[in-house]
């Protein structure tokens, strides 16, 4: 039996390297807003917006990414842009299949393998077993030889290169598309978590209906998404800026153009944000007091999107008395993760969520 043993663990890792010479093993941030994919040895190859664009009358998938966000708003009646993903779960299982089938393909077009890549996806702290299993079995029907689900907050970590395996408490807020993830992290696994359905959509649902309240004026997502990015702010700036915004009149039907400005758009956003300057304080709250000492000498890290507001950084350092540091490239930092543990999955394991037949048996 022993011999048996040895020779499975001497075995393994040569028929895994076989493995990875036929296939690409691959990353994915799989987000509410933007999908992105890593590919081991090449990086991160995509980067695309969650949105599939169908043909009603067919059935058949019209666009996927870029293409498809551009069609948003702009279609006629039988073709429909949707987006498979909401607040980070798959609220379409088919579609979310068709995006992740041509995200794995459009990694790996430049170098065909002959069998299906190893995957590890990240998805947001807190989901049920019932969206894991769809996670899994979508990217399995996708083409995947492997699937490895990992928590975005913690794959954050990791792309960040926070020491998650160590006893060392750190703490990251995610801030995605759908949802915030905040975690306290130690020894591989997530101490204390919130999962909040307050991140950059709904950021963007709060411009709409503030410009729609106080201006009359019906906007589109997409503009809003332009005003946040381009004048949105959680502080008051040193210099005032303005955006002119094009919208529809919902008093004349018309179009019509106004001028909003930094402070327009703050006071649109102040509720959510104030919520997740809550939210982070609700962990804090709870976490273990030795791993709150490491938290106030080490700092809390912002990753996602959302970490790119101006002035957030400020705003929850003075309301929670914490150094916060906004992670290098925040966007990819949950790709990054995915692709460091692909090229060291078996240091990583703990990190992992248990596939169900992985699980010992109950008693």
């Amino acid at each position: 039996m022993n011999k048996m043993i040895k020779f499975g663990r001497e075995i393994f890792p040569k028929i895994e390297k076989f493995y990875s010479m036929l296939s690409n093993d691959v990353g994915i941030d799989l987000g509410t807003a933007n999908t992105l994919v890593y590919v081991q040895g090449r990086g991160i190859v995509v980067n695309e917006p969650s949105v599939v664009a169908i043909n009603q009358k067919t059935g058949r998938v019209v666009a996927i990414g870029n293409q498809a966000k551009q069609m948003l708003g702009r279609t006629p009646a039988h073709i429909v842009a949707v987006k498979p993903l909401v607040d980070g779960v798959i609220s379409d299982f088919e579609i979310t299949e068709e995006m992740i089938t041509y995200l794995i393909s459009s990694a790996q077009k430049d170098s065909k393998k002959f069998i299906g890549p190893r995957v590890v996806v990240g998805v947001p702290s807190g989901i049920t077993n019932v969206e894991i299993r769809a996670v899994r079995d979508a990217t399995r029907n996708a083409g995947a030889r492997e699937v490895h689900i990992v928590e975005e907050p913690v794959a954050a970590a990791i792309g960040i290169r926070l020491p998650v395996m160590d006893p060392v408490g750190s703490m990251i807020v995610d801030i995605g598309g759908g949802t915030t993830d905040i975690a306290v992290i130690s020894l591989g696994g997530v101490v204390r978590s919130k999962n909040v359905r307050i991140a950059g959509d709904k950021l963007n649902s709060d411009i709409i209906s503030y410009i729609r309240g106080e201006f009359k004026i019906l906007i589109g997502e997409k503009t809003a998404e332009d005003v946040k990015i381009a004048i949105g702010s959680a502080l008051s700036l040193a210099q005032p800026m303005e955006a002119v915004i094009k919208g529809r009149d919902l008093v004349t039907g018309l179009p019509k153009e106004v001028v909003i400005t930094d402070s327009d758009v703050r006071e649109a956003m102040a509720n959510s944000v104030e919520t997740l300057v809550e939210s982070v304080k609700e962990v804090l709250e709870m976490t273990p007091p030795e791993i709150l000492s490491d938290i106030m000498h080490r700092g809390v890290y912002l990753a996602g999107g959302g970490a790119l507001l101006r002035g957030f950084d400020s705003l929850l350092q003075n309301a929670i008395k914490i150094p916060v540091h906004i992670a290098e490239d925040p966007l990819t930092a949950v790709a990054r993760g995915a692709g460091i543990i692909l090229e060291n999955l078996e240091f990583f394991k703990e990190v992992l969520i248990a596939n169900e037949g992985d699980l010992p048996p109950k008693k």
